[in-house]
């Protein structure tokens, strides 16, 4: 009979401090709309020069944050009187089951023992339920810093590359599958000019420095060099494209593609014949780029060379040998004659051609999946992505190791190198593109959502520090290119 009473009594009381819990609850939640107008009465009350949106939405995260807190709060105390009553239950038990009294020492094991596992109880459930918040401010502020200004629509197959003219005007370029390279204006969006003058995919584009010259890479073996005219529109005002609607971001199937019927580029001119054909390969030609002053180009193939041709006469100056596959990406230095290819071998090796009477290369290992691009910073640095899912930062004086190594959750398309601010971009195999710096801090993720963002595997990015509104640009398997505004004073400000 004393132990069942005992049970009643025990019982009872767990009933009345759950009743007690529930009605802490319901009073919680009866004064949060009290709370929340007085809060923002108060924040009205106050000059600021935030948006009124943003003020808003820090007010909503705020809230939320306080009442998870609050919750935790009642939840603590709750816990708390539950260890009060497992010591004294364990203390009685002693004494009863044993038949003599335990000691301290073993009741303090125990207790301990309880109380170290609702403790881990109490910080998981802190975890889990301010994650969530956590996760949201910080996609709100990547919104704010990083914007989607335009879309340019008019492939019929995805896109590899895209490249930005370093001359006036300033023009985009990107190279699609669909055997095509286009030419666009960065403010409306229209199609300039179309060069259809490959008879397979076109896999790179880049532009002259100096002069109104494209040099684009193809699948049919050979890389052409082509001159183009263009004349930019005007500029319309267009619609803000950056409002979004505060639905969480979504993933998209690999069958969404973009709004449109993929021929913005029917009405444009079109250019079918090169100023001029390199043509020494015996493979896919993946890359081409120009080298200091534009007077020789470097290509690189999937015959495992790179060939370095001297423009106006189109021959052959040197066959770069030496990688034992596929070559997959090659680049420039922007100020030397330096070039770095990169290999399916997991390797990239950096040639250098200073001096006219030694060409000497270097080999960096260091990856261990294919090296998918290696370009050059402005300083003695290259930067190298892989299918491993890792980015790593060299310096060229020491190849030994790499000075950072930025490690992600998907294999690393095209990189490309803010030179002025420092700052990589990473376009991903699943669909994200993100901001890193030198040191491997991570700044920023683009935005994706239900109405802006790449569909599918986002192959290349691209930076231009010239243009006043777009100063990145991204490219995808999804068939358009996207220009982005990247507030860098504020990015960095956040790090």
């Amino acid at each position: 009979m004393p132990t069942e009473s005992g049970s009643c009594a025990t019982a009872r009381q767990a009933k009345q401090k759950r009743k007690s819990h529930s009605l802490s609850i319901r009073r919680t939640n009866s004064s949060e709309q009290e709370r929340s107008g007085l809060q923002r009465e108060m924040l009205e009350g106050q000059d600021s020069k935030l948006p009124s949106s943003v003020r808003n939405t820090l007010l909503e995260l705020f809230g939320q944050i306080e009442r998870e807190f609050e919750n935790l709060y009642i939840e603590n105390l709750e816990l708390r009187r539950e260890i009060d009553t497992l010591n004294e239950r364990l203390a009685a038990e002693g004494q009863t089951i044993d038949g003599a009294e335990l000691s301290k020492g073993q009741l303090k094991t125990k207790a301990s023992h309880s109380t170290s596992q609702l403790s881990q109880k109490l910080k998981t459930t802190y975890k889990a339920s301010t994650s969530k918040i956590v996760s949201s401010f910080k996609t709100t502020t990547s919104r704010a810093i990083c914007q989607l200004v335009k879309e340019y629509i008019g492939h019929r197959d995805g896109i590899w590359d895209v490249s930005v003219t370093k001359t006036q005007p300033l023009v985009l370029g990107t190279a699609s599958a669909d055997h095509t390279a286009l030419l666009w204006s960065i403010e409306t969006g229209k199609c300039l000019v179309k060069y259809g003058g490959h008879a397979g995919s076109v896999n790179s584009i880049k532009f002259h420095p100096t002069e109104q010259v494209a040099l684009t890479a193809s699948g049919d073996q050979t890389a052409h060099i082509w001159r183009y005219m263009v004349q930019l529109p005007t500029p319309q005002p267009t619609a803000d494209c950056n409002q979004m609607s505060g639905e969480d971001e979504v993933e998209f199937s690999d069958k969404d593609e973009p709004e449109g019927d993929g021929d913005g580029s029917s009405d444009c001119p079109t250019i079918r014949a090169p100023l001029t054909f390199l043509k020494s390969h015996q493979g896919v030609v993946i890359a081409a780029d120009w080298l200091v002053g534009g007077k020789q180009a470097v290509t690189a193939s999937w015959d495992r060379t790179a060939n370095l041709y001297d423009v106006e006469t189109s021959e052959l100056v040197h066959s770069l040998t030496g990688h034992d596959q596929e070559l997959t990406h090659c680049c420039t230095h922007p100020t030397q004659r330096l070039v770095v290819t990169s290999s399916r071998d997991t390797t990239f090796r950096l040639w250098d051609f200073r001096d006219p009477s030694i060409h000497s290369v270097n080999v960096f290992q260091g990856h261990t999946d294919t090296v998918t691009s290696a370009v050059f910073t402005v300083g003695d640095n290259v930067v190298s992505g892989s299918d491993d899912r890792t980015v790593k930062v060299w310096d060229l004086k020491n190849m030994r190791s790499p000075i950072a190594t930025i490690r992600t959750d998907s294999a690393v398309n095209r990189i490309n190198v803010c030179v002025g601010q420092r700052i990589i971009a990473l376009p991903h195999d699943n669909r994200q593109v993100r901001l890193f710096d030198m040191s491997g801090v991570r700044l920023a993720r683009l935005p994706r959502s239900n109405r802006q963002g790449h569909r599918r595997m986002v192959c290349c990015s691209a930076w231009s520090e010239d243009h006043p509104i777009c100063n990145l640009f991204t490219c995808g398997f999804d068939r358009q290119a996207i220009g982005w505004n990247i507030n860098i004073p504020a990015l960095l400000q956040e790090k």
